[in-house]
């Protein structure tokens, strides 16, 4: 079946349809990993886009019920330039094609995605669309043109959980995307944060309690958090301080999660909130949300960082590390406040990707750590945080 992808500058991209019918809009982004597409599929922060893999061979290794990074895919669409239809790998439980039909995830491809992907390094990420039902080039491209877009856009209310769940190895299979979208009724009832061991399974018995705001976060940084010896309750998005600090944790981390940072303004108020209270550590979004709630200012890259091969320097040790990112906002290191130190900054472009609090607890990364790409280049970060958390203590 024939598939057409769209960009609001008037460039479509004819190819043939994989995966599920229909027609969707988003960011056209692109991600240089050469593997790990379920995990980059069902990674929440692609929420709102629709993503293209520019290494060209993309399925031959298949889906599994494990490689995933939350409840289902969450990308808007799938582009790539060859689909492999026949999947070889002894995990594998069905090919890529019949996974995203069933999770009702369009995919394209038979395109050029060098192109592609060139286009959107010159141009600048755009919004798209990929449809399989209008086939009229000027009719797609006016619709991409009309598309709201990312910026000024609350996502995170799309990928948050609706209900706090203590993490075991997996999210409750409740928390479906019906659930999500109707989380911000009541944003301002009392929750109940209990911290619940039944079932946990760690590497030991945990040693610190930590609180996980969701903001969409990946499965692998609670496993890794648990591995470190935390027991994780992970709450919504819009839950105050006063109910995560009415908990007592001994920790606090601020996840992952989509889209532009500075329209999540009670996420905002929640952190600024939380300053020099309790150790908090943050990623990605939740590393951009700090930087908010500390007086700085956030701005959107060019094409974004996307892929498991981005270079980071560790100013304390002048480390190179490579790490897998996924972000298209960035925290502007020239607008942070005096008292908020830079640990690492980008070496591609020379953008910030950490930093810490001089006096208090508080410190976050723009990469991810859990990913492992290095593969245990920033595994530190998590031992980092237990070890404030047991200098709180003490």
């Amino acid at each position: 079946m024939k598939a057409i992808l769209a960009l609001a500058d008037g460039t479509t991209f004819e190819g043939e349809h994989f995966g599920a019918t229909g027609e969707t809009s988003g960011e056209v982004v692109f991600n240089t990993s050469m593997t790990g597409y379920q995990e980059i599929l069902t990674d929440p922060s692609y929420k709102g886009q629709i993503v293209t893999m520019t290494y060209p061979l993309i399925g031959n290794y298949g889906c599994n019920d494990i490689d995933v990074e939350s409840i289902r895919p969450q990308a808007e669409g799938f582009v790539v330039r060859e689909y492999s239809a026949y999947e070889s790998n002894w995990r594998s439980q069905s090919n890529l094609g019949s996974y995203l039909e069933e999770n009702g995830i369009i995919g394209i491809h038979g395109i050029d995605t060098r192109a592609l992907t060139k286009r959107l390094r010159v141009h600048g990420v755009m919004d798209g669309i990929l449809s399989t039902e209008d086939l009229d080039p000027q009719s797609l491209v006016a619709k991409a043109q009309a598309w709201h877009g990312l910026v000024g856009v609350d996502m995170v209310q799309y990928v948050t959980c609706p209900n706090p769940y203590a993490w075991e190895t997996r999210a409750p299979e409740s928390n479906t995307l019906s659930d999500l979208t109707s989380t911000t009724d009541d944003k301002n009832s009392q929750l109940t944060i209990d911290f619940d061991t039944t079932g946990i399974e760690a590497q030991s018995t945990p040693q610190f309690r930590v609180i996980a705001v969701d903001f969409g976060v990946k499965y692998n940084i609670l496993r890794q958090l648990t591995q470190h010896g935390c027991q994780v309750q992970v709450v919504p998005a819009h839950t105050s301080a006063e109910d995560i600090l009415a908990a007592n944790p001994d920790g606090i981390f601020l996840s992952n999660g989509p889209g532009d940072p500075e329209p999540i303004e009670y996420g905002i108020k929640t952190v600024r909130q939380l300053i020099g209270v309790k150790p908090t550590f943050g990623i990605c979004l939740g590393h951009q949300l700090l930087g908010l709630a500390l007086g700085g200012k956030t701005f959107k890259l060019k094409f974004g960082h996307r892929g498991a091969n981005q270079p980071v320097k560790r100013f304390d040790t002048d480390q190179v590390e490579i790490t897998s990112q996924n972000h298209g906002f960035c925290v502007d290191i020239d607008s942070l406040p005096n008292d908020v130190k830079v640990t690492h900054i980008n070496l591609n472009d020379q953008t910030l990707e950490g930093m810490e609090h001089r006096e208090y607890p508080m410190f976050s990364v723009q990469y991810h750590p859990e990913a492992s790409p290095g593969p245990h280049d920033a595994s530190y970060l998590f031992k980092r945080f237990t070890d404030l958390m047991q200098e709180h203590k003490n």
